[in-house]
């Protein structure tokens, strides 16, 4: 039950009987109406931009509209008050019924409360983390990780069919590197003193592939030369890598549908076909580039290239994809690799990519624009940067992988779900610092202690109402009358209930999953409000004297606590039914 989805149903109706009447044009567009709640409570419960929105097309003033269509809402039973504010917005009040009544839509639908077919089944592909399969994942991987597996979550929740995807980058330069770091902790598991020279990764992490490549190959390797070794070893250590970057995620709560590799992409045909694919529609030539911006022409060499006309379909600048070598460059196999998911068959990609990636987002939207002949929208969400402190100074942990702090790091010391929360409590491309004291400590400042207190607290009611005597079950708390939940406190605590459904769709139409966790802070506060007021207050508290009373008043912390379970599944975050 979306109420805001339902008001402006309402909204739509009333502006079509107007046109009926002819007080509006016949054939406005009514995309833009909405219905959303007021920037200040006082105003009323929802407001609606539709005098504002249709004014200009209509040729009236939005006054004379909004008075028209208050005159028709009026008519509606659920509305309690219509007023014109300001320029024409139109405030209303809702027959609290309406509010009351959601506690029983929560109770019955429980953690599918606010759940959304806006997806309409479509799929749709997340790309997240994709990490080189070189190490373990450090804290940047973290973020990138969360927002994508949250993200999934959403969409999956709000109707769309979701394929999470890890795309490996096996086909480099790096797996190379790596081969030959390996190698060495290989001759010193045989007793010899590695050569950890520079531009090899220095990290313990790979003194376990050394000891397994020696349990393999014995000492057969030992003074070989690289063109001996370096096919097995990549393929040895870069398998190692992929199960420790998967036993990394699943400490995180994170689990991929598909590995996709960049290293099939080779000798397989594929780059040859998305390439072939472009050039069949004239966006592949032989050109020179211009020098980049900034570059002195001294420095600058121009030469011809084989170049993706990219700035067809909103690039800055065409790309080149085939080095003059005759070698692809780094954005041909990924030109080849998006190729093959618009041909699986998907309506919408997004790619979780690091900031730094921020110069790629053009090209491979054109890319992907061209490929699917603008059928498939690409989404690309950058990760800024997360600071790691602990007190308020910068925090150094041991660093088992040489040169930073890993995810494994960042979750043994704050817990995964501690983690999760914070990592989407700012937007992502938003830089985030994450101070290990602040996230554990037990205040209101903390938010993912604050939400997880709520549900403490929903506990706590229902376990006192059961030593109480009071029956608690989902079937006796839908039965009570919630007519008598009138109180502004209490009201103020179901219209944010009531807004769950809309910030569902919200966050999902715009791939913003830091949203909820938003939302969740705004419930929590509110029912602490509540509770607060409580304390001092006793017709507020919970568990009354009177088993009718309380039962109502149960019902509603129980609904609260179905929309904070529903958000941190959402999050993939545990609820917590006792605070220690």
């Amino acid at each position: 039950m979306n109420l805001f989805a339902d008001i402006r149903g309402a909204v739509v109706d009333a502006l079509g009987r107007m046109a009926g009447e002819g007080t509006l044009p016949a054939g406005l567009d009514l995309s833009n109406v909405a219905v959303e709640p007021p920037r200040d409570a006082a105003h009323g419960d929802m407001a609606t931009n539709a005098a504002m929105v249709l004014a200009k097309p209509a040729g009236l003033q939005p006054r004379a509209i909004a008075d028209a269509l208050a005159r028709h809402l009026m008519a509606d039973p659920r509305i309690a008050g219509a007023e014109v504010a300001g320029p024409g917005f139109l405030n209303l009040r809702l027959d609290p019924a309406l509010w009351q009544g959601l506690v029983r839509v929560a109770l019955t639908e429980g953690t599918d409360f606010g759940r959304s077919a806006i997806g309409g089944g479509e799929k749709v592909n997340i790309e997240f983390v994709s990490a080189n399969p070189t190490g373990p994942m450090h804290v940047g991987h973290v973020r990138g990780a969360v927002v994508g597996d949250a993200l999934s979550n959403l969409l999956a929740f709000a109707g769309w069919n979701v394929t999470r995807e890890y795309y490996v980058n096996d086909g480099g330069a790096q797996v190379d590197v790596l081969a030959r770091s390996a190698y060495e902790r290989y001759r010193e598991a045989n007793g010899l003193e590695p050569e950890i020279r520079e531009g090899l990764y220095p990290g313990d992490y790979l003194i376990p592939v050394g000891e397994a490549l020696k349990e393999k190959y014995g000492t057969s390797l030992i003074d070989q030369p690289e063109s001996v070794w370096l096919a097995d070893i990549r393929e040895f250590a870069t398998d190692a890598m992929m199960q420790m970057i998967r036993e990394d995620l699943d400490a995180l709560g994170v689990r991929m549908d598909v590995y996709s590799s960049e290293k099939a992409l080779y000798g397989t045909g594929e780059i040859e076909a998305a390439i072939a694919e472009l050039r069949e529609k004239g966006l592949i030539y032989e050109g020179v580039l211009e020098p980049p911006k900034g570059k002195q022409l001294e420095d600058w060499e121009p030469r011809e290239q084989t170049l993706f006309r990219s700035t067809a379909h909103g690039d800055d600048v065409d790309r080149p994809v085939m080095k003059s070598d005759g070698g692809w460059t780094y954005f041909a196999p990924d030109i080849a690799y998006h190729y093959n998911k618009v041909k699986r068959g998907f309506d919408q990609l997004i790619d979780i990519f690091g900031a730094d990636h921020g110069g790629y987002v053009k090209r491979m939207k054109a890319a992907v624009a061209a490929l699917s002949g603008g059928r498939v929208p690409l989404d690309i969400k950058l990760i800024q940067l997360v600071k790691l402190f602990k007190n308020g100074e910068p925090f150094k942990m041991s660093k088992r992988a040489g040169t930073f702090v890993t995810l494994r790091d960042v979750v043994e010391e704050a817990g995964a779900d501690v983690t999760r929360f914070i990592m989407l409590t700012r937007k992502n491309d938003i830089a985030l610092d994450f101070d290990f004291a602040k996230v554990l400590e037990q205040s209101k400042d903390n938010p993912v202690f604050y939400v997880q207190y709520a549900n403490a607290r929903v506990n706590s009611v229902l376990r006192r109402a059961r030593e109480a005597g009071i029956a608690v079950d989902d079937t006796t708390l839908m039965a009570a009358d919630h007519s008598g939940l009138s109180h502004t406190a209490e009201i103020a605590l179901l219209k944010k209930i009531a807004e769950w459904p809309r910030l569902v769709e919200i966050a999902a139409r715009n791939n913003e999953p830091h949203r909820i966790a938003f939302y969740l802070y705004e419930l929590a506060s509110e029912f602490h409000g509540l509770w607060n007021r409580g304390n001092d207050e006793q017709e507020l508290r919970f568990v009354q004297e009177k088993t009718a009373d309380s039962q109502a008043k149960i019902a509603l912390a129980r609904a609260t606590g179905v929309v904070i379970s529903a958000g941190l599944a959402i999050l993939g975050v545990t609820p917590v039914e006792e605070m220690r």
